[in-house]
């Protein structure tokens, strides 16, 4: 009888170490998101997006390399290994190749396609452009996207940048504006223009 009441009572101190365990990862503090500022720092992806604000903004810790098209005036720059890619960063500016008309064209295409989607308007200094959640893409698309059309040196410029995902608890409208503001301004410096002129 004396055996069974001390197994009985062992069984009761092992269900309670079990029920005071549980507990206890049932009460753990959840990892805090990371809402740091968006900040402009080297090095860069694609010329434009400070990698360590990318990271910060799209959550992505893994390696990120670059794959470049086009020429220093027309572009697009990714970074594959994954689909859809995690960032695509495109850039057009007026030339003999792509004549304001040209620019005008691919403006008001994308004017249409954003404002559909009731994409947040971008402030006034950033030029004409907008940013957007696009709750349905193809499969190889990244929705998340802001695009600007803006002068630099005289000339017309247009920068998209595109994102797979933003962070949880981050406002990925704002961490994007805020991403097209050192885009531009990275611009400037490697093409010794000043954006807004």
């Amino acid at each position: 009888m004396r055996f069974y009441r001390s197994l009985i009572a062992l069984i009761t101190v092992a269900l309670s170490a079990a029920a005071c365990t549980s507990d206890e990862v049932a009460t753990a503090t959840p990892t805090p998101v990371n809402t740091g500022a968006v900040v402009d720092s080297a090095p860069y992806l694609c010329k434009l997006v400070p990698a360590q604000a990318f990271r910060l903004v799209s959550g992505l810790t893994k390696p990120l390399s670059e794959e470049v098209a086009g020429t220093d005036d027309n572009g697009d720059c990714s970074t594959p290994g994954s689909m859809p890619e995690s960032l695509r960063v495109l850039w057009i500016q007026e030339s003999p190749e792509s004549k304001q008309d040209y620019i005008d064209y691919l403006m008001d295409d994308r004017r249409k396609v954003f404002t559909r989607h009731e994409a947040t308007k971008l402030p006034s200094d950033l030029g004409e452009g907008y940013a957007a959640y696009f709750s349905i893409v193809q499969v190889d698309d990244q929705p998340y996207q802001v695009t600007a059309r803006f002068s630099c040196g005289g000339k017309d410029r247009i920068i998209d940048l595109n994102l797979v995902q933003v962070a949880k608890g981050r406002d990925g409208i704002r961490d994007m504006i805020e991403l097209m503001r050192i885009a531009q301004k990275r611009y400037g410096q490697l093409y010794t223009c000043t954006p807004g002129k």
